[in-house]
């Protein structure tokens, strides 16, 4: 038997939901699920919860790569159909309109940023959000995509995350360990952009709770 949920908000991972969580009238008016990383994942796991929960409209929301220049970190960008009954309440929010391409893997470099850029016309790039669209598409339920900017077009990650991942698209930190010990200096590096994300997912979360604030609670 179905429950009724007002908002489903879904992350890739922990880090991107962690502010959102503190948010205690956030917390009143959506349910958090982490999807893991990449179609897959999200696939399985949005699948099974639909099977249990019927929202009212589904976000997918995290971090994203710039595609389009004029996009900088910690930007707030979004994306929904004409037709969802919340996009009005995404322009109040001051969040970007913006074009969304769902990728396979981890865009690690500005090369390939601007290779997706010049194939795709897309503003931003992430991983879930294109199988999430498509499994609210068939449910009938209304989904939008809000999401922060985590590294411009023109940066490169401070390292390749794609090598880093085990076969069920999770960190593995053994790798993560070696190779900072082959290349410390790298260390200061991702230092440096874990800090980056942290301010990411505490501005992402007061978007997020003025959105669900202003429709979570909508028919």
């Amino acid at each position: 038997m179905r429950s009724t949920a007002p908002v489903l908000v879904c992350f890739a991972v922990e880090e991107e939901a962690h502010y959102l969580r503190k948010q205690a009238e956030a917390r009143s008016q959506c349910e958090i699920l982490i999807t893991g990383i990449g179609p897959r994942n999200a696939r399985h796991t949005l699948t099974r919860k639909l099977g249990h929960v019927r929202p009212q409209f589904v976000i997918s929301s995290g971090f994203a790569g710039g595609l389009n220049p004029e996009l900088k970190p910690e930007m707030v960008v979004w994306e929904a159909a004409s037709e969802a009954p919340f996009s009005l309440a995404f322009h109040e929010t001051g969040a970007y309109s913006a074009r969304f391409y769902g990728a396979e893997r981890i865009a690690t470099t500005a090369a390939e940023k601007r290779q997706l850029r010049n194939a795709t016309g897309a503003d931003a790039v992430e991983m879930e959000s294109g199988v999430i669209r498509e499994i609210c598409l068939a449910a009938q339920i209304p989904c939008g995509i809000v999401r922060i900017i985590s590294d411009a077009a023109d940066e490169d990650l401070p390292l390749d995350f794609n090598r880093l991942m085990t076969p069920h698209q999770t960190l593995d930190y053994l790798k993560l360990a070696g190779t900072l010990a082959k290349a410390p200096w790298k260390a200061a590096e991702l230092w440096s952009f874990r800090r980056r994300i942290h301010r990411c997912a505490r501005k992402l979360a007061v978007i997020l709770s003025q959105l669900i604030a202003n429709v979570g609670g909508s028919d």
